[in-house]
């Protein structure tokens, strides 16, 4: 089940990662758009998808890692907190930083669907919107409801300039700086 509360454009940054600090471990907030939501619990095949990208991931490019728990400051003057299911980045791209790192060594967002309420709006609209505004080169969302590997590239730091949506079985380029060709076949084997 996903929350979010009424638009709460006042509240600062700040104030959000307070009150995410204070949160119970089993509960994983975000602040997109000025709002808070509680992002969803990934069930197993969401978990196999991320084990899956994570393998390719260190296959084809070693030096890097994909992250699947730092929070990300996001959105234009850093407004906004996200929890990507997946950032890929070099290996110490990281370290120092707190539970909401700056999205600077990030070259991937990943984010896989869920199957709630909210998925239509923050995989599809506004975490597209908020990544491109951190200027993360690739945003890879991997859209279990439409069967299709969607690619987002090219941010011009208001949107991204180029979407590919390839479906479930083909061969799904991830543009440069990531540069890895993703054969998309056992995705099929991970949705309803």
């Amino acid at each position: 089940m996903t929350v979010t509360a009424e638009r709460t454009s006042h509240m600062s940054v700040e104030e959000f990662q307070q009150i995410a600090s204070t949160a119970p471990e089993t509960v994983t907030l975000e602040f997109i758009d000025g709002r808070i939501g509680e992002k969803a619990v990934p069930d197993g095949n969401h978990g196999r998808i991320i084990q899956w990208l994570t393998r390719i991931c260190m296959q084809h490019r070693p030096e890097l890692w994909l992250d699947s728990h730092q929070g990300l400051r996001v959105e234009t003057y850093r407004s906004g907190c996200a929890r990507p299911d997946g950032s890929l980045v070099p290996a110490e791209g990281f370290t120092g930083q707190g539970e909401w790192a700056s999205p600077a060594p990030v070259l991937m967002a990943v984010e896989i669907t869920s199957y709630d309420a909210d998925t239509d709006r923050l995989g599809r609209i506004d975490k597209p919107r908020a990544y491109a505004e951190s200027r993360i080169p690739v945003y890879l969302l991997i859209d279990r409801d439409s069967q299709e590997a969607v690619v987002h590239s090219e941010p011009d730091g208001v949107r991204y300039q180029h979407t590919a949506r390839i479906p479930f079985g083909k061969d799904v380029e991830l543009p440069d700086p990531v540069g890895i060709v993703l054969d998309t076949e056992p995705l099929k084997n991970w949705v309803r």
